[in-house]
């Protein structure tokens, strides 16, 4: 099933929590070989797992993580607009309808109909807090997954291996990704609503 949490929140969740943080380890570091920070527990984070961003998370059954990724508001710090700007001609992303969505990772043994659930969780996100547009920072191998969900961004700019991107959002598309997914609409609100009460709860980011 799809969660949606806030970092403050992980520490009720440790088992969901160390399987993610140790699955973006192996993705990021030992997989794509990207220059990241790994603890001695195992686990990879940065400085915006620092911000109280919200993670969409899909859980196992057992309880472990089988993906996710982080969502912050482009009003605060973001990775794009402090590391990426080059890829977007220096412009600075900056809109209350625009989040910044990073850290897309899926555990090894992910099933297909997992990266189409976390596309899905975007969608519900977008929908949800009345947003226009996700950003985010993407490598190559990412633009097959996208094209074959049939979500795939609009290119502000690129160096070859990474590129920069906006993701629009509308019901049209979360419907497509239900179908993707393999998932109803309605247990797509309801995963939703068992996480937020209301869309005030995107208040609590801190940026």
């Amino acid at each position: 099933m799809l969660r949606y949490l806030y970092a403050d929140q992980l520490a009720d969740e440790p088992l969901l929590a160390d399987t993610m943080f140790k699955d973006r380890a192996y993705q990021f570091r030992d997989r794509l070989k990207w220059d990241v920070t790994v603890t001695e527990a195992g686990w990879e984070q940065d400085q915006y797992d620092a911000l109280n961003p919200l993670y969409v998370v899909w859980q196992n059954p057992d309880g472990t993580h089988g993906g996710s990724m982080r969502f912050l508001p482009t009003t605060g710090r973001t990775m794009v607009n402090e590391h990426f700007s080059h890829l977007a001609d220096n412009r600075k992303i900056e809109s209350a309808v625009i989040w910044e969505c990073t850290r897309f990772c899926l555990s090894p043994d992910a099933s297909d109909s997992v990266a189409a659930a976390l596309m899905l969780g975007g969608a519900e996100v977008g929908r949800n807090f009345s947003l226009s547009h996700a950003i985010g920072v993407f490598s190559r191998p990412m633009v097959r997954v996208y094209r074959k969900l049939g979500w795939g961004p609009t290119i502000l700019g690129s160096d070859g291996q990474v590129s920069t991107g906006l993701w629009e959002f509308s019901d049209a598309m979360r419907k497509h990704l239900c179908i993707k997914a393999g998932v109803l609409p309605a247990t797509s609100s309801w995963w939703f609503s068992l996480s937020f009460n209301s869309i005030t709860a995107a208040k609590r980011i801190r940026a």
